[in-house]
Formats: C-alpha cells, sequence, structure tokens
C-alpha cells in the first residue's frame, strides 16, 4: 500500500498540536543567532513546512543546532553519523505532467504536484566532520544589535506601522498595521512577534501577494489565514533570533480540526507563509541594492 506523504507529516504536525505545543513557537533553548533550519553542507535554508519539520525535531532531540545534512553529504565531507542515531524525515515536492482530456474534446497539460521523502541528521548526531562546517555557526548578536537589525528590516518594508491602540492589527481596507507602543509588551520578543505576525497579514494585501484577506472572524479561512501570520511570524522570529510567542492560543482547535479535515492545509499554510517571509526579505534586499545613478 503506497503511503500517503502528505498525511504521514500533517499527522507529525498534529501530534505536536494535540499534546498542546505549537512546534513553530521556539522549538530551541537560548539564543544562538538565527534558529532557521539549513543544510550545513550546502549552506541552504530548509523551507515551508520542512522548517517546522526541522524544529519538531530539534526539540524532540534537544540539539543544540539548527543544522542538518544528509547521511550521503557527511559521508562525503569525511564525517559519518554516530552508531544507533535515527534520521528525520522531510519532503520536497515535485511534479509531472499529464495529459487530460477537456470537455471540447482537445487535450491539455496538467501538473500534478507529489512528495517525496528523504532523510536527514542534525549535526549534534554527526562526528568526524572537518572544522570548517562545525565552526560555521552564525554569532549571535546582542540583544540591542537584534532590535536595530529588525527595526531596520521593517523600515525597509516601507510598510505603514502606527502606534498608539491598545490592540495590534493590519487593517486591509486603509493598508496599514497598528500595534500598542512598544514599552507595552512585556519583551522586545513579544513586540516582534506581533509585528511580525501583523506583517504577515500586510503581504496578503490584493496590492502583494492577494490572498483573500475578506474572511468573516471565526470563519475556517479565517482560521486559515491566523495560520500564515503565525508562520510568518514564526519564520522571521527565528531568522532574527527573537523567541516566538503564542498570538491566537484560542485557534489552536480550529487549526487542529483544519488539519484533520484537510491533509494538504498545512502545506498550504507553509508555503504561503514562506511566500509571505519571502516578500519581506525581498523588499528588504530591493531597498539595499545599489541604484544605477
Amino acid at each position: 500500500m503506497t503511503r500517503n506523504l502528505y498525511r504521514d507529516v500533517t499527522d507529525r504536525i498534529l501530534g505536536e498540536m494535540e499534546k498542546g505545543a505549537l512546534p513553530w513557537v521556539k522549538p530551541w533553548s537560548g539564543y544562538t543567532g538565527s534558529q532557521m533550519p539549513h543544510n550545513a553542507a550546502t549552506g541552504r535554508a530548509y523551507s515551508g513546512c520542512n522548517v517546522v519539520l526541522l524544529w519538531i525535531a530539534q526539540a524532540a532531540g534537544n540539539f543544540t543546532s539548527p543544522r542538518f545534512m544528509t547521511y550521503k553529504q557527511a559521508q562525503e565531507l569525511g564525517g559519518n553519523v554516530r552508531k544507533g542515531e535515527k534520521g528525520h524525515k522531510i519532503v520536497y515536492v515535485n511534479a509531472f505532467e499529464k495529459e487530460e482530456a477537456t470537455d471540447s474534446g482537445e487535450s491539455e497539460t496538467r501538473r500534478i504536484p507529489f512528495l517525496r521523502e528523504f532523510t536527514v541528521f542534525n549535526l549534534d548526531q554527526i562526528e568526524n566532520l572537518p572544522e570548517t562546517i562545525t565552526a560555521s555557526q552564525t554569532p549571535a548578536q546582542n540583544p540591542e544589535q537584534r532590535i536595530d537589525v529588525a527595526e531596520d528590516f521593517v523600515k525597509v518594508t516601507l510598510a505603514n506601522v502606527r502606534h498608539g491602540e491598545g490592540s495590534a492589527y493590519y487593517r486591509p481596507s486603509a493598508d496599514f498595521v497598528m500595534m500598542p507602543d512598544f514599552v507595552t509588551f512585556k519583551s522586545a520578543d513579544h513586540y516582534y512577534a506581533t509585528l511580525f505576525h501583523e506583517l504577515g497579514h500586510w503581504t496578503g494585501s490584493e496590492k502583494r501577494l492577494a490572498r483573500d484577506l475578506r474572511n468573516r472572524f471565526g470563519s475556517e479561512a479565517y482560521a486559515a489565514e491566523e495560520l500564515v501570520a503565525e508562520l510568518t511570524s514564526a519564520f522571521l522570529c527565528a531568522e532574527f533570533g527573537f523567541d516566538g510567542d503564542i498570538r491566537h492560543a484560542g485557534y489552536i482547535q480550529n487549526w487542529i480540526a483544519i488539519l484533520k479535515k484537510d491533509e494538504r492545509a498545512f502545506f498550504t499554510a507553509a508555503s504561503a507563509a514562506q511566500k509571505a517571509a519571502d516578500h519581506l526579505r525581498g523588499l528588504a534586499l530591493a531597498d539595499l541594492t545599489p541604484r544605477a545613478a
């Protein structure tokens, strides 16, 4: 019987959520710089649902590093996976093309996505790697530097961020983000987790990524958009070294219901969140790119 990888991955996420844990909320201990999982051999960051799957692995194994690689990559670098260590399953999306007949009798080509699974190991599970790999961890910034870098990042997105009210929200009709004043938050971590969440919604404007933001409060679609914003915040918090925060604990049961109903819902939300975070990064990079005279 063919395994349903969509269901397998979704069940792993659900297993954490049903225990009362959101695997995207600070699955590491202590601040050691960026906590976005990436491949130690290639330097390439993992994305989408794989980020969350590797955070689950990091928490379960109490790993100190967010860096992973395949068994083959470890061997090619002269290292070896310690005996008895278990790998961590992640996925990548591929697609094949299929010719289908339309109602008019003509044929059209459809791209049909499917998942492939592969296994990675954390650097803590591998020995005898060269120092160039084991010593390549991004150095941590002090709290003041983190705030400066995050503030610069927000400014160059050119998002209209206002302060002064007692609640945080994004208003699509006027295209602005409202935030309580910085001093009203328990910490910088809480402030930026909240701001990144609202910026996640901001990317959904029809001027930008054009997600449907007209959903009624309390609806399934509204809860799904909240999950996109939560994951966007988690991705950016991990990148900038802030602790994540559970802003919408009341939605956990809604998210569980959505994932049980639709085995691809988490993939959709994680993909949308990745696009949102990438969009914000793209705005920041565009601002830093020298312009021709």
